[in-house]
């Protein structure tokens, strides 16, 4: 049985202004959700790490399976016109933030596509809640805010005014985020980069993994 609900996805239409993006709740089956929370990896420290490079359990494993799968691809094809075929992809995951995260950024120009999933059971908090901007420089002038509870996920098209941020959250905010990028090179660089980190890190276990967070 899948995981992703695609049908919701399907039946969301895809936003122009002021860059394209799409918002779908509840995007996982609702019996599925349970056990992709219950296997997310455990990460203490902040910053975004390779999937590939932490123990995660089944479900999780299953989930990575459909993000990276052609019916997920298909579907993102065809909602934002883009040809994804030979394109690959590169899934990372976020298990807590602090007071430095968040920040505007469009994410790099080697990123074709952002596809982001948040696995919080529930979300009181008025801040940590991404927000899709219209200018670079203001984090109230948004056109969409989506709180980072379990099964919300958004995606968007990368592009030179594709400003997005959040105010800072300290503590646990886990996310699953996917890509499509450009070619392999990037995720082999992103891979070392990775490895090159935790390296630093068992000589510094107070350093920090990439610091812009969605």
């Amino acid at each position: 049985m899948s995981i992703l609900d695609l049908d919701r996805l399907r039946a969301q239409p895809l936003c122009r202004e002021p860059f394209d993006f799409v918002i779908v709740e509840n995007f996982f089956c609702a019996d599925r959700l349970p056990a992709v929370l219950a296997d997310f990896p455990d990460i203490s420290r902040h910053g975004s790490f390779p999937l590939a490079s932490l123990s995660s359990g089944p479900a999780v494993m299953a989930l990575a399976e459909e993000l990276e799968g052609e019916a997920l691809r298909s579907e993102i094809e065809a909602k934002f016109t883009i040809d994804l075929r030979d394109r690959p992809t590169m899934i990372t995951v976020r298990g807590r933030s602090d007071d430095k995260d968040g920040r505007i950024h469009t994410d790099s120009a080697s990123k074709l596509i952002t596809l982001l999933i948040y696995l919080n059971q529930g979300w009181d908090s008025g801040v940590g809640r991404l927000r899709l901007l219209r200018r670079p420089d203001d984090l109230d002038d948004y056109v969409a805010e989506i709180p980072p509870v379990a099964g919300m996920m958004v995606a968007f098209r990368r592009g030179e005014n594709s400003f997005h941020g959040h105010y800072p959250h300290r503590g646990e905010r886990r996310s699953v985020q996917l890509n499509w990028v450009t070619d392999a090179r990037v995720v082999q660089r992103e891979l070392g980069r990775h490895a090159w980190s935790a390296r630093l890190k068992s000589l510094n276990p107070f350093g920090r993994g990439e610091r812009v967070a969605l």
